[in-house]
C-alpha cells in the first residue's frame, strides 16, 4: 500500500498522524478525523472509546430506527469540544450526565460541546438519543444500509456505522459492544458476538447481543428480518450461530451448504492460523441484491449472489480468515488493506491446496501468467493502492502472490510460523504493512524489504513468478494449466466488499 519504498514510508506516515490533526483544530477541540491518508475525516481525535452500549427499536415496515447510544471513553487530551461520526437525526446529547450542546458539520460530523470541559485521562460517558430512516440518508453519495423485503441490514466498508449508531468510525479505535434491539414479534435481530437473551413482551421481542472482544466500527453489524436460525458448535465447543432469510428462493440450498460448513472451516483455519481470537462464529445471508461479502466480526455477512451458481465454501474460507487478518489484527490506516485482503485470498489458495484443487504455488503461477504485462492490474500497488483501488483485484490476487513469494523465500516451516504468530503478537491491535514486513524479517532472520518492495510497492509486472518453497507447493513446469479452484475463487468475487 505504499508508493514510496518501505524505509521512507514509515516516516511519512508517522508525520501525517502527528501533524495533520494538530493543524486542523484549535487547542481543546478534538480533531474531526484521525488523519487517515485515504479518508482524512473518518474517525475523530481527542478520545479513545472503550465500549458502545446500543439500545435500539426498529420497525421493519417503514425502516424507522430509534436509538440511545451510551459510549464510554477516555479523553486523550483536554477537550472543550469533540466529534462523533453520525448521519441520523439527534435529539439529545449528554456528557457525564449533563446536557451538552451539539451541531452538524462536514458530511457526517456530530460536534459535541460538553457543559464542563474534559481533562486529559478523564473518563467520559456520552449518551446520544436519535432517530431516523437509514435507507433515506445518503452521505457523500453513498448509503451502505441495505433494505430487505422484511427489514434492513448494516454491513459496509470502509464505513457503515453512521446509519445506525454514532461512533469514532475508524479501525484504529476498537471497543467492546452491547447491542440490544427491539423488533416486532416474528422478526429476528442479529448482531455480533453471543446472544445473551431474547425476551418477548406485548408484541415485541428484544434481542441482546454482546461482543466481549475489541471490535472495529465497520465490523459491527445489524440485521433485522425473518430468518431461519441454525446453531451448532465447533469441535472445540465454540458456539456457531447462522441465519438465512426465509425468502432466499433458489439460493437457499447452496447458501446453507456453504455457510453451514462454518464450523468445519473454522476448525481447519485454526490449525493454519492459530487459536481463534473470538468467542463465536457463524454467518448470515439476508435477501439483498448486493454481490459482496463482509467479515463482520464473528458473524460474516454474505450476499445471496455468492451462491447463485451453487455451493461456495471459498467465500466462507475468505471471510472467516479475516477474523484473524482484519478483525483480530486490524489495519492501522486504510492504506494497509493488503493485511486484510491479501491474506484472506491466500487462505482460499491454502484451502484449494487442502482440497486438491490446485496448490498455492500453482494458483500464484497461473495468476501471474493470467495478467499480461501491459494489463492495468500490474499498475496497482497492493501495499498502497489508493482509495480508488482499495478493493482492486490486485490487492487480492497480487497480494496473495506476495505471500506465496514469502513462502518460497523462507520455506514452509518459517512461513506458517509467521502466519500463526503474527495474530498472537498483535492480538486485538492494529498494524501497518511495514510492521508485517519487519516481523516476517525477524522470524526469517534476514531483511525481506526487497521481496515486498517488488510485489507490493512497485508498479509493473515482476520479471518472474515467485519461487516455490518445497515439493508440495512447487511451481509448475511446462504449459500452465488452469487450477480447478481458479474459477471458483474468482466467482467468490474479486472485490468482496461494499465499494464507493
Amino acid at each position: 500500500m505504499r508508493k514510496k519504498v518501505l524505509a521512507t514510508a514509515v516516516v511519512a506516515l508517522a508525520g501525517m498522524f502527528t501533524s495533520l490533526p494538530a493543524g486542523a483544530v484549535t487547542a481543546g477541540q478534538g480533531a474531526p478525523g484521525v488523519g487517515d491518508p485515504y479518508y482524512p475525516d473518518y474517525g475523530n481525535g481527542g478520545y479513545d472509546v472503550a465500549h458502545y452500549d446500543l439500545r435500539l427499536k426498529y420497525q421493519p415496515a417503514d425502516d424507522h430506527l430509534e436509538g440511545t447510544a451510551t459510549i464510554t471513553a477516555t479523553a486523550t487530551q483536554d477537550l472543550t469540544r469533540f466529534n462523533l461520526d453520525f448521519a441520523l437525526t439527534v435529539s439529545e446529547v449528554l456528557v457525564n450526565n449533563r446536557k451538552a450542546t451539539f451541531a452538524r458539520s462536514g458530511a457526517h460530523e456530530l460536534e459535541i460541546t460538553p457543559a464542563l470541559p474534559l481533562r486529559r485521562n478523564q473518563p467520559v460517558t456520552v449518551v446520544v438519543r436519535y432517530a431516523g430512516t437509514p435507507s433515506q440518508v445518503t452521505v457523500n453519495g453513498i448509503n451502505p444500509w441495505l433494505r430487505t423485503p422484511d427489514g434492513g441490514v448494516a454491513a459496509g466498508e470502509p464505513e457503515g456505522s453512521w446509519w445506525w449508531f454514532p461512533s469514532n468510525d475508524h479501525p484504529s479505535d476498537k471497543a467492546t459492544y452491547d447491542v440490544s434491539v427491539l423488533v416486532p414479534d416474528g422478526t429476528q435481530a442479529i448482531s455480533n458476538g453471543t446472544l445473551q437473551s431474547a425476551v418477548s413482551r406485548l408484541g415485541w421481542t428484544r434481542y441482546n447481543w454482546r461482543s466481549s472482544k475489541p471490535q472495529a466500527t465497520y465490523l459491527t453489524t445489524l440485521a433485522v428480518g425473518r430468518f431461519e436460525i441454525v446453531t451448532d458448535t465447533t469441535e472445540s465447543g465454540l458456539p456457531v450461530f447462522s441465519a438465512y432469510s426465509r425468502d432466499l428462493g433458489a439460493d437457499e440450498g447452496a447458501a446453507k451448504a456453504s455457510v453451514g460448513r462454518a464450523a468445519e472451516i473454522l476448525d481447519w483455519e485454526t490449525g493454519v492460523f492459530g487459536p481463534y481470537p473470538f468467542d463465536a462464529i457463524g454467518g448470515y445471508v439476508p435477501n439483498v441484491p448486493t454481490g459482496y461479502a463482509l467479515e463482520t466480526q464473528t458473524r460474516p455477512f454474505y450476499s445471496p449472489r455468492h451462491f447463485r451458481s451453487g455451493a461456495n465454501p471459498y467465500v466462507v474460507v475468505h471471510e472467516q480468515a479475516h477474523q484473524w487478518f482484519g478483525d483480530d489484527v486490524s489495519v492501522r490506516t486504510w492504506r494497509d488493506i493488503w493485511l486484510n485482503e491479501g491474506f484472506a485470498r491466500y487462505a482460499e489458495w491454502l484451502w484449494s491446496e487442502k482440497e486438491g484443487e490446485g496448490t498455492a504455488a500453482e494458483l500464484a503461477a497461473y495468476t501471474y501468467g493470467f495478467y499480461p504485462a501491459d494489463n492495468p492490474f500490474w499498475q496497482v500497488r497492493p501495499g498502497d493502492p489508493g482509495a480508488e483501488n482499495q478493493f482492486h483485484a490486485a490487492v487480492y490476487n497480487r497480494g496473495a502472490i506476495a505471500l506465496q513469494a514469502l513462502r518460497g523465500e523462507v520455506g514452509d516451516q518459517t512461513f506458517f510460523k509467521i502466519l500463526k504468530s503474527w495474530p498472537v503478537a498483535n492480538k486485538y491491535g492494529n498494524a501497518r504493512v511495514e510492521d508485517f514486513v519487519a516481523y516476517a524479517g525477524r522470524l526469517a532472520g534476514r531483511p525481506l524489504d526487497d521481496l515486498f518492495r517488488t510485489w507490493l510497492f512497485t508498479a509493473g509486472k515482476p520479471a518472474s513468478p515467485p519461487v516455490a518453497a518445497n515439493a508440495r507447493s512447487a511451481a509448475p513446469t511446462g504449459p500452465l494449466q488452469e487450477p480447478r479452484s481458479w474459477k471458483k475463487i474468482q466467482r467468490e468475487g474479486l472485490s468482496d466488499h461494499a465499494e464507493h
